[in-house]
């Protein structure tokens, strides 16, 4: 990395091509010890998938470097369930640049933003391989669950939570 300095900022649609590289190589790379090859297969595919209405959505941050290069972003949306509760959207890190805080520096992001527009919860399905960043920025395991992302094709997550 050109610079230690990581800084976040509020995602625009020009943060949507490198958000499209990061989360297909780092998901790629960093979910085979996690997931069966088929996984990787069927599932990697869909869930690599850059929102565009999430990243523009006003509540999606990048994690850039001084020359404003995208490392990591994340970011949250208001729960269907409602009562106060959002969800944590979309996580990822530059397999590149994991271990250097990019991941906390979104979340702290996220747990601040949220908690200013009143959201008391957090919620998120993560990776099997996330669960101990997750745990490290305050959640707990809720359940196992599976998600079908198409007919057929299912990916085993883990829902945890964060009371703010």
């Amino acid at each position: 990395m050109a610079s230690d300095v990581i800084t976040l900022r509020t995602a625009i649609s020009a943060d949507i091509p490198p958000l499209r590289r990061i989360l297909t190589g780092s998901y790629t790379r960093l979910l085979k010890s996690s997931y069966p090859p088929s996984t990787q297969v069927t599932a990697v595919p869909i869930i690599s998938q850059v929102n565009p209405a999430l990243v523009t959505s006003g509540t999606y941050y990048v994690a850039v470097d001084q020359e404003d290069r995208v490392l990591g972003g994340g970011g949250w949306t208001r729960s269907i369930k409602g009562g106060g509760i959002a969800d944590v959207r979309h996580m990822v890190t530059d397999y590149r640049y994991l271990r250097r805080g990019i991941a906390r520096r979104v979340m702290m992001g996220i747990v601040s933003e949220a908690r200013h527009t009143g959201i008391s919860r957090l919620e998120c399905l993560s990776t099997r391989m996330a669960v101990p960043f997750y745990e490290a920025m305050g959640f707990s395991i809720d359940a196992n669950v599976t998600i079908g992302l198409r007919p057929g094709i299912d990916f085993a997550a883990v829902r945890m939570v964060k009371d703010l």
